[in-house]
């Protein structure tokens, strides 16, 4: 390519309305321009970027026995009250009418129409398994669209679904993909983690995010450096303290702590350790009669320790907690006879269902609140001021230096940006639209299923925020729009520099290398400033004085300085830094 044939638009500054980097620098580097909230066009910048993302994408797929299809975009809502999905998602699914007044959705994913492809065409365990896939425009109206490709409404993704005939086989075909999506993202270029993720209300323990390591990630990532341990930080475990609880060794005492309603603040008041109090969470549960009317609610206590954090997910799978809310503020006064601040597990006015964190079921000596307002209890010890806890759960965030559950060290956390995921589905879907084939034994079976999807779209904005720098993006070769860049100077006035980036210009383009030859004839300056923007890794400047010398200059976008190469030698000098067989 030529860059008077493409199209290039850079920008000196980002949109107002762009908040990270990667929002920023596609905006700059005229890869992505806004239509509307959460949607964008890719110009021809952008889209390279996006067909190379799809032909690896695409090439791991096909080797890993996927079959590529494509499913619609707008599909009838029956299939999707089949699940119950219709009416269960909230505002995210994007509900439309045709002009019969029959009702649509805009696909965010594609679990009901190919479950009703399989049960109209698989009817043996003969014809499986089987494993389709697509990459397709899907749309998802968030509330808030931001971070432009990284949160948006319409994006492209490349989903996948497994079927089996039993969960042995479903479980190989997990496999199989957690395996393709390895190579796919080593081929990327990208720094990676796979960690394993919560399952949801499907429950296993087969389900993996494949999160890009960037220090602005949404997602924490717990891992253990001297292990292959990773997890996100809702499945990630809390380990029970090892040893035993220590004997009392202060007395019950109810403290004055006016105004105090943190654990933090009561800490610093009384000069000790925050990991000394403990923190009180009032949960509730409800059941519902068959209208949806509530007509019984159950009061909870949950006590963490007054330096952790509730991890949500783990407390939803706690016996009895499934569907749970936080308690309102009258159901915590009628039980606790105090607001919140100053709430505690000893003299309550109404008895509550009570849960411990593992941490806080081995500590001594520990202060809580004393449910009146501006005094805290110290001096609290199991089995002493309060029975033993009857329910331990791991409730809460695991922090760095907690011991890896795999015992082979401590954790550590960093952020990630989750760009793909691999989950066993089991017959969740099969069952709702009784997907079912016949099996050995001649009687219908549910098929077994997974799912597997990667961000297309979302990827590139995950790779900028891992590489980039105060110049612009830095792109791996493996998704750079192009890989070499030709950068020859003033060639309207300097006749052999033309000649001479023609010349390798061909030689690459033979050789088979993705190559743009800017022949616009900007500065210097300006013509270098947009492809640091832009983030071509591999930059190759010919200049009338350097040819004289029989020299180029090379430059690698990472290099502080360019490296000078000899002319007659350069596409085997290029060809040894793209890993190309020397001529």
């Amino acid at each position: 390519m030529k860059a008077s044939q493409f199209f290039i638009s850079t920008l000196k500054e980002a949109p107002a309305d762009a908040e990270v980097a990667s929002h920023q620098l596609m905006m700059r580097a005229g890869m992505i321009k806004k239509l509307g909230a959460g949607i964008y066009t890719y110009m021809p910048m952008g889209l390279r970027v996006i067909r190379k993302v799809e032909a690896i994408v695409r090439e791991e797929m096909n080797r890993a026995g996927a079959v590529e299809m494509t499913m619609p975009v707008i599909q009838p809502a029956e299939l999707w009250q089949e699940t119950g999905r219709f009416e269960k998602m909230g505002p995210e699914l994007l509900r439309i009418k045709d002009r019969h007044g029959r009702d649509f959705i805009v696909q965010p994913t594609s679990e009901e129409v190919i479950t009703d492809v399989v049960r109209q065409d698989i009817k043996s365990y003969k014809q499986l398994p089987k494993n389709f896939y697509q990459i397709q425009t899907k749309f998802r109206d968030e509330r808030r669209p931001r971070f432009g490709l990284m949160r948006g409404r319409e994006f492209i993704m490349k989903d996948a679904y497994s079927f089996d005939r039993d969960p042995v086989a479903a479980k190989a075909s997990y496999q199989v993909m957690a395996q393709a999506y390895r190579r796919i993202f080593d081929r990327f270029g990208l720094t990676y983690r796979a960690v394993a993720a919560d399952s949801g209300a499907i429950g296993g323990d087969l389900s993996e995010e494949f999160q890009v390591i960037a220090a602005t990630g949404e997602d924490a990532i717990v891992y253990c450096p001297g292990s292959s341990y990773a997890a996100n930080m809702e499945k990630a475990e809390a380990l029970a303290p090892a040893g035993t609880r220590a004997a009392p060794a202060r007395a019950l005492t109810k403290t004055a702590t006016p105004g105090k309603a943190t654990c933090a603040d009561v800490a610093e008041l009384l000069g000790i350790p925050l990991a000394s109090t403990v923190k009180s969470l009032v949960l509730a549960t409800d059941e519902t009669n068959d209208k949806g009317e509530v007509i019984k609610s159950q009061v909870w206590l949950l006590l963490l320790r007054g330096d952790h954090d509730m991890n949500e997910v783990k407390v939803g799978k706690v016996p009895g907690l499934v569907g749970f809310r936080f308690a309102t503020l009258p159901e915590i006064e009628d039980h606790f006879g105090c607001k919140p601040g100053y709430l505690g597990p000893l003299t309550l006015q109404k008895p509550v269902r009570l849960v411990v964190d593992r941490e806080v079921a081995a500590m001594a000596d520990w202060v809580c609140g004393a449910n009146e307002p501006d005094f805290h209890l110290t001096g609290v010890n199991w089995g002493r001021d309060l029975p033993e806890p009857e329910l331990v759960a791991d409730l809460r965030n695991v922090v760095a230096g907690d011991p890896s559950p795999d015992g082979k060290g401590a954790l550590a956390i960093e952020r990630g940006i989750e760009v793909g995921h691999v989950f066993y589905l089991g017959t969740k879907y099969s069952q709702a639209m009784n997907a079912t084939f016949l099996g050995e034994n001649g009687k219908p079976q549910f098929m077994e299923m997974g799912c597997y999807g990667i961000g297309i779209t979302r990827l590139p904005a995950a790779a900028i925020e891992q590489n980039h720098d105060e110049r612009g993006i830095i792109w791996p070769d493996a998704l750079a729009p192009f890989t070499v860049v030709l950068c020859p100077i003033s060639p309207d006035r300097f006749p052999d520099v033309k000649a001479a980036a023609d010349k390798l210009y061909a030689e690459l383009i033979a050789a088979g290398v993705d190559v743009i030859l800017d022949d616009r004839n900007e500065r210097p300056g300006a013509m270098f400033a947009d492809w640091e923007l832009i983030g071509v890794p591999h930059r190759v400047t010919l200049g009338d004085r350097g040819l004289k010398e029989g020299q180029l200059e090379y430059q690698h976008r990472r290099d502080a300085a360019s490296t000078k190469v000899d002319a007659d030698g350069a596409l085997n000098f290029l060809k040894g830094k793209l890993g190309l067989t020397r001529a």
